[in-house]
């Protein structure tokens, strides 16, 4: 079932509500999470209940062994503590592997063994990578003592919360679960449905008002790319810039939703999202975009691997490693992993360039102007990695880049021969015929001037943490900002409307595929 659905808006949620709130208000708060638990299991099941076997059987797996590690500690041994850590993680990985990465290792193990059609034939489960990620998360905090899971209910309702359940945020029980221990959060809080539909309908607006309608344009170019098509200077330029903007307001579209209906119940969900594309280097573009992944990078990889502890030598292979590995857990390709290590290496240049300012003794790049030449340089490194990320193949991608590069022959319309100094082009190489834009994309104009819009929002416009503070807990007072008043409530109102409006053709987020 999708946020952005019909289904969802008007019977799943207000069904859900109501049900949990009810019983909420009589005191039966075991009911009210038993609820919440059956609720969320049906909505993962709408999308194929074939998958309720797997989800089951990782989730009491992960809970026996995660009980084992927290209630045990004290007579188990050190060395029997870290093999049931070990056991526990080695479940996770080998689902995670056997479903999402069979048919990748089967392709690369094709001149030892045939394996392909073995393969062939595995369903990856929707939201397998976040909620092993999750309960991967959950063993290694009750290894290091950090939290104690006793109650089975708790740890089912913490790993399928509909909300986060199929792509994030990626939660940690200690953040999450003390908040269903608070009466409060099963009364009805005027405060937090408000919040909680304000931040809802503005993760609705992004999806359908905005991602889905520059979607089209990037779909065609890659899609052409793929077939072989001949692509323009022009075409790759905007196919790779709309589709930076798509995924940008997919996924904070998604990030705002699930934020939004996790507050409606009261609980508070952690930021995955603070305008990445106004990040002025690659390292900062990391702690804003995907921040729960970020963090679940850095904490349960990159600092066990010996982070920066070790030089700087290390530290680039430490970098490189980790972000190889999260570039391969966004899927089965190579395209995931050179993606991966395009910002593995922009992260070890990144960090080159703040040691040589350190050994310099002072900042280049500063002022107004160097901002501007940072944001940008990031910016186009960042559009051009999305290339990897979105094409099917490198084959794809490198005629993607190979165009925008401007390596490929330069063709312009028809009507332009007629034009004057025509014919001193012709004779400088440039050929006159049907471009791929008077093809497929049948609006560039519009659409180069919706990008160039959405590039304003996500550079100048405030986001929602700052449109909504009390997500984000910000002390801070302006004017403009929301408030529950009647003003607000219209600017929402509409807002909701447009995105309702706007699902006729629902779409699929994009991270529903990893």
């Amino acid at each position: 079932m999708l946020f952005n659905s019909f289904e969802f808006l008007f019977l799943f949620l207000p069904v859900t509500l109501a049900v949990f709130f009810a019983l909420g208000r009589t005191g039966r708060t075991v009911a009210a999470e038993t609820w919440l638990l059956v609720v969320s299991v049906l909505f993962y099941a709408w999308w194929d209940w074939r998958n309720l076997p797997i989800l089951t059987l990782s989730i009491a797996v992960n809970f026996l062994i995660g009980r084992r590690l927290a209630l045990f500690a004290a007579i188990d041994s050190p060395a029997l503590r870290r093999t049931w850590l070990i056991a526990g993680i080695g479940a996770n990985l080998t689902a995670l592997g056997y479903f999402k990465y069979a048919a990748f290792l089967a392709d690369g193990l094709v001149p030892l063994v045939d394996m392909r059609a073995a393969a062939a034939g595995i369903e990856l489960p929707l939201g397998i990578s976040f909620f092993t990620f999750t309960q991967t998360a959950f063993l290694i905090d009750a290894y290091r003592r950090q939290v104690c899971e006793a109650n089975p209910l708790h740890y089912g309702l913490f790993v399928t919360y509909f909300p986060h359940l199929i792509a994030g945020p990626i939660l940690h029980h200690k953040d999450m679960m003390p908040q269903f221990a608070e009466p409060e959060t099963y009364r009805i809080r005027p405060h937090d449905l408000a919040v909680g539909l304000t931040v809802f309908a503005i993760g609705l607006f992004k999806k359908v008002g905005l991602a889905d309608h520059v979607a089209p344009t990037a779909s065609a170019v890659f899609e052409a790319a793929r077939d072989g098509t001949a692509l323009t200077l022009g075409d790759a330029w905007l196919g790779a810039l709309c589709y930076t903007l798509q995924i940008y307001f997919d996924f904070s579209g998604y990030s705002d939703m699930a934020l939004g209906l996790a507050r409606v119940i009261g609980v508070r969900f952690p930021l995955n999202f603070n305008s990445p594309y106004q990040a002025l280097s690659i390292v900062d573009f990391w702690r804003r975009w995907h921040m729960t992944l970020s963090r679940f990078l850095r904490d349960y990889l990159y600092f066990p691997l010996g982070g920066n502890r070790r030089g700087s030598a290390r530290r680039h292979v430490n970098l490189m490693l980790t972000m190889l590995l999260g570039g391969l857990w966004h899927g089965a390709n190579w395209t995931f992993v050179i993606w991966g290590g395009l910002h593995g290496l922009y992260l070890m240049v990144n960090h080159a360039w703040h040691g040589l300012q350190d050994r310099m003794g002072r900042r280049l790049l500063t002022g107004a102007g160097g901002r501007l030449v940072a944001g940008t340089l990031t910016f186009v490194a960042v559009m051009v990695a999305w290339v990897f990320f979105r094409a099917d193949s490198v084959v794809s991608a490198g005629r993607v880049l190979t165009a925008m590069a401007g390596l490929d022959q330069l063709r312009l319309p028809r009507r332009v021969a007629d034009l004057p100094g025509a014919g001193w082009l012709e004779a400088h190489g440039v050929q006159f015929g049907a471009v791929f834009s008077e093809q497929v994309v049948t609006t560039p104009l519009e659409t180069s001037a919706l990008a160039a819009l959405l590039l304003l929002i996500c550079w100048l416009m405030p986001n929602t943490q700052r449109i909504v503070p009390e997500i984000a807990l910000d002390p801070r007072d302006e004017s403009w900002r929301w408030r529950p008043v009647p003003s607000w409530a219209a600017v929402v109102g509409l807002m909701l409307a447009a995105g309702i409006l706007g699902m006729s053709q629902v779409s699929e987020f994009i991270y529903f595929n990893f």
